[in-house]
C-alpha cells in the first residue's frame, strides 16, 4: 500500500543538525495519520506521499519548516520567589501566550534572585535533518480519521 491521505504510517526517525550531531531519534516506531492532520511536518508528508514500506529518505527542514525561528520575545525573567522551592535549570513549566495557547518554558539559568526562562522549542532556529524509514502503511480507521490521529501500538492512546 502506498502512502496517501488517510493512511496510518509507521516509521522510525532520526534528527540531526547540519553538522550531523544527533538531536533526537525514535526509540520505538511512531505512527501518524497522513494527509494534512498536523501530525508531522508538511515537508516530511510531502516527501513520503506515494511511497511504501521500506522507503527511506532524509529531509532537510529550514527553521520555518520545523520549529520556527528563535524568538527573543519568548525569553523571560521571573523573580525566584514566584517559584516553588527546588526550581532547577532544565525544569519546565507551562504558561499562556497572549493568544491563549500553551507555551512550555524551560528554566535556562538561575542567577541570584532571578530565574531565566526560554519559551522557544529547543530546536527553534535550527536547520534540521530528519532521516525517516517507513515500516508500515495501512488504511486508517474511520475513528482515526475522525479523531485526526492514529490509535494503537505506535499512535495515540486515549
Amino acid at each position: 500500500m502506498n502512502i496517501t491521505k488517510n493512511t496510518a504510517v509507521t516509521l522510525q526517525f532520526k534528527v540531526t543538525d547540519t553538522t550531523g550531531k544527533l538531536l533526537d531519534q525514535s526509540q520505538e516506531p511512531i505512527a501518524y495519520l497522513h494527509g494534512g492532520y498536523g501530525n508531522t511536518f508538511p515537508k516530511i508528508e510531502e516527501a513520503l506521499e506515494g511511497q511504501s514500506v521500506g522507503f527511506a529518505t532524509t529531509v532537510e527542514l529550514a527553521p520555518v519548516d520545523a520549529f520556527g525561528e528563535y524568538n527573543e520575545a519568548l525569553l523571560q525573567t521571573i523573580p525566584k520567589t514566584q517559584f516553588p522551592p527546588g526550581v532547577k535549570v532544565g525544569g519546565q513549566l507551562e504558561g499562556r501566550a497572549e493568544d491563549g495557547n500553551t507555551i512550555v518554558f524551560t528554566v535556562v539559568k538561575i542567577k541570584g534572585p532571578v530565574v531565566h526562562l526560554d519559551g522557544n522549542h529547543p530546536h527553534a532556529g535550527k536547520t534540521l535533518r530528519f532521516a525517516v524509514k517507513v515500516l508500515d502503511v495501512r488504511a486508517a480507521s474511520e475513528e482515526e480519521i475522525a479523531h485526526g490521529h492514529v490509535h494503537g501500538a505506535h499512535g495515540h492512546h486515549h
